[in-house]
């Protein structure tokens, strides 16, 4: 059988390349069962240089929140160790104070903790006790619960509960997930090897005009050495797309893709649900579960069509201040089902 090609999907990319939305992008169609399709386009910049292939690596900014450490607390309610009721405080010693005693790591998960969306910690700060410390006295900006903010601190106090339940840093565990659930093939780390670094997609040019490639994009998590709750992972988008297929397998899926009881919100556990104005487009299905990075990645999964979508793109090279990134998602969704086999 000729595998499908995608038209309508490459055209929205080349749109894209050529209104300087970014340099290159990698799209993996695929299904349950394995991968329907793979589009390369592009370069990994706008100079002379490597052409984008299915082989390029991506700063995947927060989709680490997903592929990571909502993965990991999937792991951790499993065996029993980790319970989403849990309280934060029962994890994280210096979570102290009275309008915080109700925060639980589901809390975290659906990004209703009353904590902020971004502080810039690694402006004054350095490492994990102080950034945990940072976190556990940020005064909230909201009662928990009452509403959901997105929330960066959140996810990386997340991070740091794993690691104290674990007793082992986050990107150890993660390789030992990555090697246990999806096969230690799969190019997707923290801290990415030097031997990759000819084949990562570069970020955001240095305040010195020096190229950026293999260097995580987000300051906080760079403050962290590279790993953190929220931000840190590098990967291939079949190695995304491994993942993907795990959560459409997972006896996980169930509760992780449950919306948010929290008013307002269209959050799951970890992950975002599909809204009209989502980042997927208007034609997936309503069960859909997302999530997008910062850098111009994204996967969304639809378990009714039995169907994921991953965009790696470094739409921050060479700086962040471009546009058009949030109409290509939902453009390049929409293609795909327009574009999918009857």
């Amino acid at each position: 059988m000729v595998a499908p090609l995608f038209p309508t999907v490459a055209g929205v990319l080349d749109r894209a390349i050529a209104g300087r939305v970014f340099p290159g992008a990698v799209v993996e169609i695929g299904r349950r069962d394995g991968v329907v399709a793979t589009l390369a386009r592009g370069s990994q910049t706008y100079a002379a240089g490597a052409a984008v292939t299915a082989a390029t690596i991506y700063d995947l900014a927060s989709l680490t929140k997903v592929l990571a450490t909502t993965a990991l607390m999937a792991d951790e309610l499993a065996s029993g160790r980790m319970r989403l009721n849990d309280r934060v405080r029962h994890w994280i010693g210096s979570w102290t104070g009275e309008d915080r005693q109700p925060v639980t790591l589901q809390d975290l998960l659906e990004h209703c903790s009353g904590l902020p969306a971004h502080r810039p910690y690694w402006e004054r700060r350095q490492g994990r006790a102080s950034f945990e410390m940072a976190i556990c006295e940020e005064p909230l900006d909201y009662l928990p619960r009452a509403q959901s903010i997105y929330s960066d601190p959140g996810f990386m106090l997340l991070g740091f509960a794993i690691e104290h339940a674990a007793a082992a840093p986050l990107d150890r565990l993660f390789d030992a997930w990555r090697e246990r659930e999806i096969g230690a093939a799969a190019e997707l780390r923290f801290r990415p090897p030097v031997e990759w670094r000819d084949r990562i997609a570069p970020t955001e040019d240095t305040t010195e005009g020096d190229e950026r490639r293999g260097e995580v994009h987000d300051e906080n998590c760079a403050a962290l050495d590279g790993v953190a709750g929220h931000a840190g992972l590098f990967g291939t988008a079949a190695s995304v797309g491994a993942c993907a297929r795990w959560w459409l397998a997972s006896p996980a899926w169930a509760t992780f893709a449950r919306k948010s009881a929290t008013p307002g919100s269209s959050r799951a556990l970890g992950w975002d649900t599909m809204l009209p104005t989502s980042s997927c487009g208007t034609r997936l299905s309503p069960r859909a579960i997302g999530h997008t990075g910062f850098t111009g990645t994204s996967l969304w999964i639809d378990p009714d069509r039995d169907l994921y979508v991953v965009f790696l793109s470094n739409r921050v090279h060479p700086a962040r201040t471009g546009e058009g990134i949030q109409e290509t998602r939902r453009a390049l969704h929409d293609a795909v089902i327009a574009d999918l086999p009857v």
